[in-house]
């Protein structure tokens, strides 16, 4: 299939790494940190440094297209796939890279705009295209609605994905339509909306095979999995656990530990940058029992640490090496600019206190 394709793959590969030619065109004026996330809310809560803008994000989502598309090419009933339906696996990622990179790069030049309504325009945009492609996708085993009532019988196949297609194409109006509510309902809509988009056609295609099965014209095709598709699963089984491990090890695991030295302290930190602080340049040195970190603009947070540049009204920009769950904090203020770190506990965290204030 994709030697069929060639065209379409490098079109839309270039497509994808157009955002990191336009990048480097523009390094110099673009912020060493840049918005890479915002809330429901349309407020930015997630920042990440210009290398990983400019470059990491087109590259993960240049990976992402080539293993989707591999794995769909593996699937041998897609060598008579409807073209128009195969085709579409081509544009999805593409779309993808220019919105997320041209948001980015329209927040880091100053640019205002609403997040969440040009978020909901292009989900409802690319439901309604999936939607309309949706009822001409044959029979096959990664693209479409693959559960076991239409991959054993192609009637149910056809009915699920004409019925499937005509609700994702309705649901695709309605988030374009949710630009007006408030913004508080736009979640509960996503969720809600995605939700039945996903379960209706699943409960239809149930009903519709008991249906076949009360009327005795039911016919079960066993589905065949050749032995490359058994391994590609392992190997997708295996990475997908590996990748869920590593996620809950950065999750919930690490530690900051402060060395104090004849003339200085080190802080080291687990997933961060470590620090060495001269005691002949702290200005002054707070333990506040009750200290509000504020939002991370570039670093490492997780449920158990927070490090590197944050922001709060206190403090201003300033740097943070701490146990999130922690709420106790010694903030120094050194040439000027804020530091802030803490131990597991208010205990130890007052120990910190107490050891710098003695040295």
């Amino acid at each position: 299939m994709l030697k069929k394709n060639k065209g379409k793959l490098i079109l839309s590969s270039v497509i994808i790494l157009l955002p990191i030619l336009f990048g480097v065109l523009m390094w110099e004026k673009l912020p060493m940190s840049m918005t890479t996330h915002w809330g429901f809310d349309g407020v930015a809560d997630g920042w990440s440094g210009r290398p990983f803008v400019v470059f990491g994000s087109p590259l993960i989502l240049l990976a992402a297209h080539w293993i989707c598309l591999f794995f769909t090419s593996l699937d041998k009933k897609n060598r008579n796939q409807s073209r128009k339906a195969f085709g579409m696996i081509f544009w999805i990622m593409p779309v993808v890279s220019l919105f997320t990179s041209g948001v980015m790069y329209m927040a880091a030049f100053g640019r205002s705009f609403e997040i969440a309504n040009i978020t909901l325009l292009l989900i409802g945009l690319m439901f309604v295209a999936i939607g309309n492609y949706l009822p001409k996708t044959r029979q096959n085993r990664t693209i479409g609605i693959k559960i076991k009532w239409t991959l054993e019988n192609e009637e149910n196949w056809n009915a699920t994905h004409r019925v499937g297609g005509r609700l994702w194409v309705i649901g695709g109006l309605l988030f374009m339509c949710c630009v007006f509510l408030p913004g508080r309902a736009v979640p509960w809509a996503l969720i809600i909306g995605l939700t039945i988009l996903a379960v209706i056609p699943v409960l239809y295609s149930y009903l519709y095979h008991r249906k076949q099965v009360k009327a005795g014209t039911a016919v079960i095709t066993p589905v065949a999995v050749s032995k490359t598709e058994k391994l590609v699963v392992r190997i997708s089984l295996a990475v997908a656990a590996i990748i869920l491990l590593a996620c809950a090890a950065l999750c919930f695991t690490g530690d900051i530990e402060v060395v104090y030295g004849e003339t200085a302290f080190n802080i080291e930190a687990s997933y961060w940058d470590d620090l060495t602080v001269d005691y002949d340049a702290i200005d002054s040195v707070e333990y506040r029992e009750d200290f509000s970190k504020g939002t991370r603009t570039f670093g490492f947070g997780s449920p158990r640490l927070g490090m590197g540049s944050f922001q709060n009204e206190d403090c201003g920009a300033y740097t943070l090496y701490a146990y999130m769950k922690c709420d106790a904090a010694v903030v120094l203020t050194i040439d000027g600019r804020a530091l802030a770190l803490n131990g597991p506990d208010a205990e130890s965290t007052r120990a910190i206190y107490e050891e710098l204030i003695r040295r």
